[in-house]
Protein backbone atom coordinates (compact mmCIF):
# COMPACT_ATOMS: atom_id res chain seq x y z
CA UNK A 1 0.00 0.00 0.00
CA UNK A 2 1.05 3.61 -0.45
CA UNK A 3 0.39 6.83 1.48
CA UNK A 4 -2.89 7.54 -0.32
CA UNK A 5 -4.21 4.04 0.38
CA UNK A 6 -3.42 4.36 4.08
CA UNK A 7 -5.08 7.78 4.11
CA UNK A 8 -8.16 6.25 2.46
CA UNK A 9 -8.28 3.74 5.33
CA UNK A 10 -8.13 6.68 7.74
CA UNK A 11 -10.91 8.43 5.79
CA UNK A 12 -13.11 5.35 6.18
CA UNK A 13 -12.58 5.56 9.95
CA UNK A 14 -13.44 9.27 9.80
CA UNK A 15 -16.75 8.30 8.18
CA UNK A 16 -17.41 5.97 11.10
CA UNK A 17 -16.77 8.86 13.48
CA UNK A 18 -19.23 11.03 11.56
CA UNK A 19 -21.88 8.28 11.64
CA UNK A 20 -21.44 8.19 15.42
CA UNK A 21 -21.99 11.97 15.65
CA UNK A 22 -18.32 12.75 16.24
CA UNK A 23 -16.09 15.15 14.33
CA UNK A 24 -14.96 13.06 11.34
CA UNK A 25 -11.29 12.37 11.95
CA UNK A 26 -9.72 8.95 11.43
CA UNK A 27 -6.24 7.53 11.91
CA UNK A 28 -4.26 4.36 11.25
CA UNK A 29 -0.87 3.20 12.52
CA UNK A 30 1.25 1.26 10.03
CA UNK A 31 4.23 -0.99 10.71
CA UNK A 32 6.10 -2.79 7.95
CA UNK A 33 3.30 -2.11 5.49
CA UNK A 34 0.53 -3.48 7.71
CA UNK A 35 -2.15 -1.50 9.54
CA UNK A 36 -1.63 -2.36 13.22
CA UNK A 37 -3.78 0.33 14.82
CA UNK A 38 -7.06 2.04 13.96
CA UNK A 39 -8.94 4.87 15.57
CA UNK A 40 -11.49 7.59 15.05
CA UNK A 41 -12.63 10.57 17.08
CA UNK A 42 -14.75 9.55 20.08
CA UNK A 43 -14.46 12.24 22.79
CA UNK A 44 -18.21 12.89 22.85
CA UNK A 45 -19.37 9.27 23.08
CA UNK A 46 -16.60 8.24 25.47
CA UNK A 47 -16.82 11.38 27.61
CA UNK A 48 -13.04 11.55 27.17
CA UNK A 49 -11.22 14.67 25.98
CA UNK A 50 -8.23 12.52 25.00
CA UNK A 51 -10.22 10.23 22.67
CA UNK A 52 -8.91 11.83 19.48
CA UNK A 53 -8.44 9.60 16.43
CA UNK A 54 -4.65 9.57 16.82
CA UNK A 55 -4.83 8.62 20.49
CA UNK A 56 -7.27 5.80 19.75
CA UNK A 57 -5.06 4.46 16.92
CA UNK A 58 -1.93 4.67 19.10
CA UNK A 59 -3.70 2.79 21.91
CA UNK A 60 -4.91 0.12 19.50
CA UNK A 61 -1.43 -0.34 17.98
CA UNK A 62 0.26 -0.46 21.39
CA UNK A 63 -2.16 -3.18 22.55
CA UNK A 64 -1.70 -5.21 19.38
CA UNK A 65 2.08 -4.91 19.39
CA UNK A 66 2.41 -5.33 23.15
CA UNK A 67 4.53 -2.22 23.58
CA UNK A 68 3.84 1.44 24.26
CA UNK A 69 6.82 2.29 22.08
CA UNK A 70 5.78 2.14 18.44
CA UNK A 71 9.27 2.33 16.97
CA UNK A 72 9.32 2.08 13.20
CA UNK A 73 5.61 2.87 12.89
CA UNK A 74 3.91 5.53 10.80
CA UNK A 75 0.71 7.37 11.67
CA UNK A 76 -1.77 8.45 8.98
CA UNK A 77 -4.47 10.86 10.12
CA UNK A 78 -7.04 12.88 8.21
CA UNK A 79 -6.45 16.09 10.21
CA UNK A 80 -3.19 17.64 11.38
CA UNK A 81 -2.52 16.49 14.97
CA UNK A 82 -3.08 18.87 17.89
CA UNK A 83 -0.55 19.47 20.64
CA UNK A 84 -1.93 16.69 22.85
CA UNK A 85 -1.69 14.16 20.04
CA UNK A 86 1.75 15.40 18.98
CA UNK A 87 2.96 14.73 22.52
CA UNK A 88 1.58 11.19 22.48
CA UNK A 89 3.10 10.61 19.02
CA UNK A 90 6.48 11.69 20.39
CA UNK A 91 6.21 9.48 23.47
CA UNK A 92 5.23 6.51 21.29
CA UNK A 93 8.31 7.15 19.10
CA UNK A 94 6.33 7.21 15.85
CA UNK A 95 8.82 7.58 12.98
CA UNK A 96 6.59 9.40 10.51
CA UNK A 97 3.32 11.33 10.63
CA UNK A 98 1.27 11.81 7.48
CA UNK A 99 -1.83 14.00 7.66
CA UNK A 100 -4.46 15.17 5.22
CA UNK A 101 -6.04 18.52 6.10
CA UNK A 102 -4.23 21.32 7.90
CA UNK A 103 -5.74 22.54 11.17
CA UNK A 104 -5.36 26.30 11.26
CA UNK A 105 -6.77 26.52 14.81
CA UNK A 106 -4.96 23.79 16.74
CA UNK A 107 -2.49 22.15 14.34
CA UNK A 108 0.82 21.27 15.99
CA UNK A 109 2.70 20.12 12.88
CA UNK A 110 3.30 23.55 11.39
CA UNK A 111 -0.06 25.31 11.12
CA UNK A 112 -0.18 26.91 14.58
CA UNK A 113 3.08 25.58 15.96
CA UNK A 114 5.49 22.82 14.99
CA UNK A 115 6.11 20.48 17.89
CA UNK A 116 8.28 18.16 15.81
CA UNK A 117 10.67 20.96 14.87
CA UNK A 118 11.34 21.87 18.52
CA UNK A 119 15.00 20.92 18.96
CA UNK A 120 14.78 20.79 22.75
CA UNK A 121 12.43 17.81 22.57
CA UNK A 122 13.95 14.35 22.43
CA UNK A 123 12.02 12.78 19.54
CA UNK A 124 11.40 14.17 16.09
CA UNK A 125 9.08 12.36 13.69
CA UNK A 126 9.16 13.11 10.01
CA UNK A 127 5.99 14.98 9.07
CA UNK A 128 4.23 15.16 5.73
CA UNK A 129 0.97 17.01 5.25
CA UNK A 130 -1.46 17.36 2.41
CA UNK A 131 -2.11 13.72 1.46
CA UNK A 132 -5.69 13.64 0.09
CA UNK A 133 -6.06 17.09 1.68
CA UNK A 134 -9.08 18.07 -0.42
CA UNK A 135 -11.06 14.96 0.54
CA UNK A 136 -10.11 15.27 4.20
CA UNK A 137 -10.95 18.99 4.28
CA UNK A 138 -14.24 18.49 2.45
CA UNK A 139 -15.37 15.84 4.92
CA UNK A 140 -14.74 18.19 7.84
CA UNK A 141 -16.26 21.23 6.12
CA UNK A 142 -19.39 19.31 5.16
CA UNK A 143 -19.76 17.96 8.68
CA UNK A 144 -19.62 21.41 10.26
CA UNK A 145 -21.90 22.91 7.60
CA UNK A 146 -24.50 20.21 8.33
CA UNK A 147 -24.13 20.77 12.06
CA UNK A 148 -24.64 24.54 11.69
CA UNK A 149 -27.73 23.93 9.50
CA UNK A 150 -29.18 21.55 12.12
CA UNK A 151 -28.63 24.13 14.85
CA UNK A 152 -30.36 26.83 12.79
CA UNK A 153 -33.34 24.54 12.14
CA UNK A 154 -33.63 23.40 15.76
Amino acid sequence: MNDEQYMRAALELARQAQEAGEVPVGAVVVKDGEIVGRGFNAPISRHDPSAHAEMMALRDAAQRLGNYRLVGCELFVTLEPCMMCAGAIMHARIARVVYGARDLKTGACGSVLDAFAELRLNHHAQVQGGVLAEECSAMLSNFFAMRRAQQRNA
